[in-house]
């Protein structure tokens, strides 16, 4: 093993809306509706795959949502990063493997304000490589976006494992010949026995 690729979301940094949902608005009916049209919405997927900026997708869940809650909707789809912090452990584990001689990676499904938020975590070129799916117009699972992260820093699958917080996204992984496991809140067990 030579490579670590994470995940962004819920691995590096926190992913939570319920944050953004409950500092912003009021009564857990709006909250629940909010929920629903735009972060469960075609225009958080459509945000992911770059066909959408923040400001477009406001324009597009707007419509189904009454107009009274128009300003805290805007208010979430621009602030919703407000969730984002550091993992507990995530940061010690880069510098572990850094130190230790493995190259690290960034793999993740984010729109275009990955870009705004992700220093909260460590400067850009801490990293040896970043793939975001708003770039490339492909979104995790597709096998198509690991064949992309691979031959951009000319990886071979096999000296590489993946971490991410979804097993589909390890599968896909997978299928592209990536080893991985899912983070389910401790780096030191997903290496133990690895000889890392």
């Amino acid at each position: 093993m030579k490579n670590v690729i994470f995940d962004m979301g819920n691995v590096l940094l926190t992913y939570d809306p319920e944050v953004c949902l409950n500092h912003i608005v009021e009564k857990e009916e709006d909250r629940a509706l909010i929920r629903r049209e735009l972060f469960e919405g075609p225009e958080w997927v459509q945000g992911d795959l770059g066909e959408l900026t923040d400001e477009e997708r406001f324009n597009g869940v707007s419509k189904r949502v009454p107009e009274r809650l128009h300003e805290e909707l805007r208010r979430c789809t621009v602030e919703w990063d407000m969730c984002m912090h550091p993992v507990k452990q995530a940061r010690e584990f880069c510098d572990y493997l850094k130190k230790s001689g493995f190259g690290i990676y960034v793999l993740s499904n984010a729109s275009s304000s990955f870009y705004r938020y992700f220093p909260r975590f460590a400067p850009f070129d801490y990293f040896d490589g970043i793939v975001v799916s708003c770039d490339v117009h492909i979104i995790k699972p597709d096998i198509r976006i690991y064949q992309h992260l691979l031959k951009k820093y000319n990886l071979r699958a096999d000296e590489c494992f993946f971490i991410d917080d979804l097993e589909a996204n390890i599968e896909g992984a997978r299928n592209a010949g990536i080893d991985g496991a899912v983070f389910e809140g401790d780096f030191w067990r997903l290496i133990d026995g690895k000889g890392w």
